[in-house]
């Protein structure tokens, strides 16, 4: 493929997932669940990658944690509970509020530590956080498909991180300097174009691969909050907790306009999503070789999606 500034045209961030998903399986690399599409990717070495933040600074510092549910963060929900940190977790798709917190039984054994950081020990050891728990949140571990040594991240598509992370910051939970890390694979870290990104998307503060810890320095601003103006009726809907920050903001005088009230710009975001569907950004990659190197890994990715 030929080289050049930029993305090639077509580009979108569907293709980028598209593509990041398609090289974890063709090349060997993806762990259950599987498959990986339409997920946050678990991948070989996710363990060795999430050892390493017990060597940050942020990570020591921290009280409180909050860390996705995602299977490849598990290694870092089991090293928050060992350090006898606060372990929060969203609720599934954020139905019924915003945090669960992890809660081992009194005397758990290093076994019992292991399953309250999976999934199923989420279900078991979970008590919920209510909206007016003011929570302060130390540190956010976030799941991305893909993401830039500039810290600009791609997540799975269905903005759950993201409005997170703007619903801890309506709370009070969070603030601009809270530092945000994400664990991926090294075929994962990739160049961005910044024109993909949108005023709501999440970025990233250190990125910790099976290989490297990498400090971003990333100048973008985080979002500074719930942005009403891109959230929809449906999804006011589906996340009840938005309601109830809803009201709370407008009752301190904030323009809490949801999108389906701003006709233009309801129409806009159905275009914009049409549009991306319907990019030429799918293609997957060739079947690569399993026992390439990380440096290797990450080559051919950039390659495929023609980033200078």
């Amino acid at each position: 493929m030929q080289g050049g500034a930029g993305p090639r045209a077509g580009t979108s961030k569907g293709g980028v997932r598209e593509l990041v998903w398609g090289y974890l399986e063709s090349s060997g690399l993806a762990e259950r669940p599987r498959p990986v599409h339409g997920r946050i990717p678990n991948f070989k070495g996710s363990h060795q990658a999430c050892c390493s933040i017990k060597e940050l600074d942020a990570f020591s510092r921290a009280s409180v944690i909050k860390v996705d549910p995602d299977k490849p963060l598990e290694g870092v929900r089991l090293a928050a509970l060992q350090a006898r940190k606060t372990l929060l977790v969203p609720t599934p798709r954020l139905r019924s509020g915003l945090f669960n917190q992890i809660v081992p039984p009194s005397g758990a054994t290093k076994e019992i530590l292991r399953i309250c950081a999976t999934s199923q020990g989420i279900k078991e050891y979970s008590v919920p956080v209510g909206l007016d728990g003011k929570v302060r949140v130390d540190l956010v571990v976030v799941g991305s498909v893909a993401v830039s040594e500039k810290g600009w991240r791609i997540g799975k598509g269905e903005g759950y991180a993201d409005m997170e992370y703007a619903m801890m910051v309506s709370m009070g939970a969070v603030k601009e300097e809270t530092p945000v890390v994400t664990i991926v694979h090294d075929c994962q870290v990739l160049d961005i174009a910044e024109e993909l990104l949108d005023d709501h998307d999440l970025t990233v503060d250190y990125i910790l691969t099976p290989t490297r810890t990498i400090k971003t320095n990333c100048k973008r601003p985080k979002p500074q909050g719930i942005i009403w103006h891109k959230v929809s009726y449906e999804m006011l809907a589906k996340i009840p907790i938005l309601k109830s920050l809803r009201y709370k903001e407008k009752q301190t005088g904030k323009d809490v306009t949801l999108q389906d009230e701003h006709p233009d710009l309801a129409n806009a975001s159905k275009s914009a999503a049409l549009n991306e569907k319907a990019m030429p950004g799918n293609t997957r990659p060739q079947a690569a070789m399993g026992s390439a190197q990380m440096g290797q890994h990450s080559s051919f990715l950039k390659n495929k999606l023609n980033f200078g």
